[in-house]
C-alpha cells in the first residue's frame, strides 16, 4: 500500500492541495483569494513537474490500475507546465474583466488531476475516472462567466456533446470488457493473442471515437469553434493546451498498452481521423473573422498532424507525436498571450481585421506574432516546422507516404490563414482599431515563446531524447 501511494504521490498532492485551497477560500474571503490561489496553484504545478521530472524507472499501483513510466511523466510535465503558464498569464485578464473567481484555479487543479490520471491509466475504469474528472471541471470552467450568454452557451454545448462522447467511450469500453473479460489493459492484450473477436474491434473504434471528441479531431470537432469563441479567453487558452496533451497521450496509452498487438487495426482509424482533421481544420479556418475561432480550427488541423505520428504505429511515431504536442502547446501559449492583450476601448476583442496596420502601433509585438504565425504554419526554420517534419517522417518511414503527402497539402492550405494575420498586421489597407495592452506575464509569455521558437532550432532544448525515452517506455 505504501508503494502504491508513493507511485501516485504527485496526483495525491495536487488533489489534496485543490481541496485545501477550496476550503481556505470558502471560509475566508472567497473571491478575494483568487490572485493568491492562482499564483499558489501555478507554483504547486511547477513544483510537481520538477518532482515528476526527477523520477526514473517504471512502476504500477493498485494492481495495474495506475502506471508510472517515462511516457506518463513526459505527458504530465507538459500538462503541468502548460496549465501553470496559462493560469499565470490569465490572472490579469480575469481580474480586469471582473470574472476572477476563486473556483477557477481550484477547478483547473482538479482538471489537471484528471489529466494526470488519464495518461497513467492501466485499466478502462481508471481511464474513465480520469477522463470524467477532467471533463466535469472543464464544463464548469467554460461557463464561469455567468453573466455572459455566450459563455453559458459554450459551457452547455460542451456539456451536451461531452456527454455524447462519454456515451460512445463507455459503450466501446463495455464491448471490450464483454469480449476480453477484463478491464485491465494487460488482460486485453492477452485476449488479443488468440482469434480476434469482431466485438473487440468495434469496442476499440467506439472508444477512439469518444476520445477523438476530446482532442477535437474531425468529424467529432463540432463543439470546438463555438466553445473556443464563447468561453472567456483564458479558458480557451487552457482548452487549447493541457487537455489536448492529456487526451492525445491517453489515445497513445490505450492503443499501445491495450491494443498494441493489433496496430494494423487501429492505425487505419487514426489515419482516417488524421486526414479528415487536417483538411477540415485547414479549409474551414480560411473564412474565419474571429481569431479565437481561427485558433479552434487551427487546433483541429494540428491534432490531425499529431494523430499522423500515432497512426504510423511505430516507436518513432510515438516520439514524433510527443514532440509535436510539446511544440504545439508552446506555440499556443504564446499566441493566446497575444490574444489576451487585444482590446478596443478597454473591451476585449478578437476580430482579425482589427489587426490592420498593427505593426505600426506595436512593432515589437507584431514581430513576435509574426514568428508565432510562421511557426504555426510550419515555415522553416521555425520550431513548428520541426514538429511537422517529425510526424511526416514517421508516416513515410511506416510506409504511409500517402498520409504524409496529404499532410503537406493540408499544411500548405493552412499556411494561408496564418499568413493572412501577418498580412493584416503589416500590409493592411485600413487603420485597425485593436490595441494591445499586455500585463507583465502576458508580455513574458508572448516574447518568451517567440524567443524559444527561434532558439530551439539549435537542439530543441533536449526534447528529442526525452520523447524517445517516453516512446520506448510505452512500447516496451
Amino acid at each position: 500500500m505504501t508503494q502504491d501511494l508513493t507511485t501516485i504521490l504527485p496526483e495525491l498532492l495536487l488533489a489534496l492541495y485543490a481541496m485545501g485551497a477550496l476550503m481556505l477560500a470558502v471560509y475566508t474571503v472567497k473571491d478575494g483569494m483568487t490572485g493568491f490561489l492562482t499564483w499558489a496553484t501555478a507554483a504547486v504545478m511547477v513544483a510537481l513537474a520538477v518532482l515528476i521530472g526527477t523520477r526514473e524507472g517504471s512502476a504500477t499501483a493498485f494492481g495495474g490500475l495506475f502506471t508510472d513510466d517515462a511516457f506518463a511523466r513526459f505527458a504530465k510535465v507538459t500538462i503541468l507546465l502548460s496549465a501553470a503558464a496559462v493560469l499565470v498569464m490569465s490572472q490579469s485578464f480575469m481580474a480586469k474583466r471582473g470574472i476572477a473567481r476563486f473556483e477557477y484555479p481550484v477547478l483547473i487543479s482538479l482538471s489537471v488531476v484528471g489529466m494526470m490520471a488519464m495518461v497513467s491509466a492501466g485499466d478502462l475504469m481508471a481511464l474513465y475516472m480520469g477522463l470524467e474528472l477532467q471533463s466535469l471541471a472543464l464544463y464548469v470552467v467554460a461557463s464561469i462567466q455567468r453573466d455572459s450568454l455566450r459563455s453559458t452557451e459554450a459551457g452547455l454545448k460542451y456539456f451536451v456533446l461531452g456527454a455524447l462522447s462519454s456515451g460512445l467511450l463507455l459503450y466501446g469500453a463495455s464491448l471490450v470488457y464483454g469480449y476480453a473479460g477484463t478491464t485491465l489493459f494487460s488482460g486485453i492484450t492477452t485476449a488479443l493473442q488468440g482469434e480476434l473477436p469482431v466485438g473487440l474491434i468495434f469496442g476499440l473504434v467506439f472508444m477512439l471515437s469518444g476520445l477523438a471528441f476530446k482532442i477535437s479531431a474531425a468529424p467529432f470537432h463540432m463543439w470546438t469553434p463555438d466553445v473556443y469563441e464563447g468561453a472567456p479567453t483564458p479558458v480557451t487558452a487552457f482548452f487549447a493546451t493541457a487537455p489536448k496533451v492529456a487526451a492525445m497521450a491517453l489515445i497513445g496509452r490505450l492503443t499501445w498498452d491495450a491494443f498494441g498487438g493489433i496496430p494494423g487495426q487501429w492505425a487505419q482509424v487514426l489515419a482516417a481521423l488524421s486526414v479528415v482533421s487536417m483538411f477540415v481544420g485547414a479549409v474551414a479556418a480560411i473564412g474565419q473573422k474571429d481569431i479565437k475561432r481561427l485558433m479552434a480550427y487551427s487546433s483541429i488541423a494540428h491534432m490531425g498532424f499529431a494523430l499522423m505520428g500515432l497512426a504510423a504505429g511505430t516507436a518513432y511515431g510515438v516520439q514524433a507525436m510527443l514532440i509535436y504536442m510539446a511544440i504545439y502547446v508552446t506555440m499556443n501559449i504564446g499566441t493566446f498571450a497575444f490574444i489576451l492583450s487585444l482590446q478596443k476601448d478597454g473591451v476585449p476583442v478578437s476580430d482579425i481585421e482589427g489587426l490592420n496596420q498593427f505593426a505600426k502601433r506595436s512593432p515589437g509585438k507584431a514581430l513576435a506574432v509574426l514568428i508565432l504565425m510562421f511557426s504555426l504554419a510550419g515555415v522553416p526554420p521555425m520550431l513548428g516546422f520541426f514538429g511537422k517534419f517529425y510526424v511526416l517522417k514517421a508516416a513515410v518511414d511506416a510506409g504511409m507516404t500517402w498520409l504524409a503527402v496529404a499532410g503537406v497539402v493540408a499544411s500548405v492550405i493552412g499556411a494561408f490563414y496564418y499568413l493572412r494575420v501577418v498580412y493584416y498586421m503589416y500590409f493592411g489597407t485600413t487603420e485597425g482599431q485593436s490595441q494591445s495592452r499586455s500585463s507583465p506575464m502576458e508580455a513574458v509569455a508572448l516574447f518568451g515563446v517567440a524567443f524559444v521558437i527561434l532558439a530551439a532550432v539549435l537542439n530543441l532544448f533536449g526534447l528529442e531524447p526525452a520523447a524517445m525515452a517516453a516512446a520506448q517506455a510505452l512500447i516496451g
